[in-house]
C-alpha cells in the first residue's frame, strides 16, 4: 500500500462541475493539481469554479499556504497525468470513452498511483478490464459538490485491489472527506439507491395527488431531512426506540412499517408526469435561477458542515482529555499522589 501521506501531486481529468470541484477540493489541502479537459473553454471556467468556491473552502479549513491558481492544465490527458500519484477521472457516463481513458491513463502511471473514478452508475469491472493494472482503478464516488459534501464511496477490483481501496480510503480522509467502502459491486453503489428510493416514492405521491410537489419536499427538508444531516435511517429509528433502542422500535413499529412498504409506488414515468414534475419544481422555486438556487444551498451546507466539524473536533478534544487523565490515574494512583514542590 502507497502511504496516504506520499501522495502530492493529483490529477483531475475532466473539469465539468465534478471535476472543477475535485480540483478546487485538491488546490485547499496544498496538493499540487494538474487538471485535463479537451473543452476549448475548460481551463477559464475551472479557474472561475475554483475562484468562486475559495472563499467556501477557506472558511472549512483551507491550508492558509494553499494558492487557488497553483494549478496546471493540459488538454492531454496522458501529459496531465504522468507523475501524478493519485488520478480522479470525470469523464462522461459511458463505457466506451472511459475503458480507453483508463487504459490510456494506466500506460503512463508510476506503478503506486492510484486511478479513482468518480462514475456514478458505471461498473468497475467493466471500465477498468482494458488497463493492464486494474487493480489500481477504484470507483471514488463524490456526491456533488465534491469540495463541500463529505461523502465518498470507495470500491476497488476485488481481492486484488485491496491495497488501493485502503490507499484512496486513507487519502480521501486525510484531506477532509468521509469515505465509505463499498464492498459488493451494485449499480449505483449505495447513496444514490437510497436517493433513487425515495424519490420513486416522492414521484408516486405526485402521480396519485397526495400533496404538491412543493409539500412533499417539504415533507422531506423540513422533517427527517433535518436527522438525516445527523444520522442515518438505523441511528434515527435507534433513537427513535427510546430506551430500548432499535430492538424496542423493531418491536413495537415494524408491522406498521412492513404494511408501508407494500404500500409504496413504482411510478410509470410517462411524458405527461415528467412534465408535472417540471412544472412542480419551477413553481417551487419561485423564480429562483438555478445558480441562486445553488448559492443557498451552499451557504446552508456550509455552515451545517462547519458545525458538525466543530461538534467532532469538540468531542475528540475531549475524548483525548479522558485518556490523559486515564494515563495519569495510572501513572499516579490516588493512595499515592506525586509530591508537589510548594514556595514556603
Amino acid at each position: 500500500m502507497f502511504p496516504a501521506s506520499d501522495i502530492r501531486r493529483v490529477c483531475v481529468i475532466g473539469s465539468g462541475t465534478i471535476g472543477a470541484s475535485w480540483a478546487a477540493l485538491f488546490l485547499s489541502r496544498g496538493l499540487e493539481v494538474t487538471v485535463s479537459d479537451p473543452a476549448p473553454s475548460a481551463k477559464a471556467a475551472t479557474q472561475r469554479f475554483i475562484d468562486t468556491a475559495w472563499p467556501t473552502l477557506k472558511q472549512l479549513g483551507a491550508l492558509p499556504t494553499a494558492d487557488p491558481t497553483a494549478w496546471r492544465f493540459s488538454a492531454d490527458p496522458e501529459e496531465a497525468a504522468a507523475g501524478a500519484d493519485f488520478v480522479q477521472e470525470n469523464a462522461p457516463e459511458r463505457y466506451e470513452i472511459k475503458q480507453p481513458l483508463l487504459r490510456r491513463l494506466d500506460a503512463v502511471l508510476a506503478p503506486h498511483a492510484v486511478i479513482a473514478s468518480s462514475t456514478s452508475g458505471l461498473l468497475l469491472s467493466r471500465m477498468s478490464e482494458q488497463c493492464a493494472r486494474p487493480e489500481r482503478c477504484v470507483i471514488g464516488h463524490p456526491f456533488n459538490p465534491p469540495h463541500l459534501i463529505p461523502l465518498v464511496e470507495v470500491l476497488g477490483n476485488g481481492p486484488a485491489g485491496r491495497a488501493a481501496v485502503d490507499t484512496a480510503m486513507a487519502f480521501y480522509a486525510a484531506i477532509g472527506k468521509r469515505p465509505i467502502e463499498i464492498r459488493k459491486e451494485v449499480k449505483g453503489h449505495v447513496a444514490n439507491r437510497l436517493q433513487a428510493a425515495l424519490w420513486r416514492e416522492a414521484i408516486h405521491l405526485v402521480a396519485e395527488g397526495v400533496a404538491s410537489l412543493e409539500d412533499i419536499d417539504a415533507a422531506v427538508s423540513e422533517g427527517p431531512g433535518l436527522r438525516w444531516a445527523l444520522m442515518g435511517q438505523h441511528m434515527t429509528f435507534h433513537l427513535g426506540g427510546g430506551q430500548g433502542g432499535l430492538a424496542h422500535f423493531l418491536e413495537h413499529l415494524l408491522p406498521a412499517v412492513e404494511g408501508w412498504w407494500a404500500d409504496l409506488g413504482s411510478p410509470q414515468m410517462t411524458p405527461e408526469l415528467q412534465a408535472e414534475l417540471v412544472r412542480g419544481v419551477i413553481e417551487a422555486a419561485a423564480g429562483r435561477s438555478i445558480a441562486e438556487l445553488a448559492a443557498q444551498r451552499d451557504v446552508l451546507l456550509t455552515q451545517i458542515i462547519a458545525l458538525k466539524r466543530d461538534q467532532a473536533e469538540a468531542e475528540a478534544q475531549k475524548e483525548m482529555a479522558g485518556r490523559l487523565d486515564e494515563a495519569l490515574e495510572e501513572s499516579f494512583p490516588a493512595s499515592d499522589p506525586p509530591a508537589v514542590h510548594r514556595e514556603t
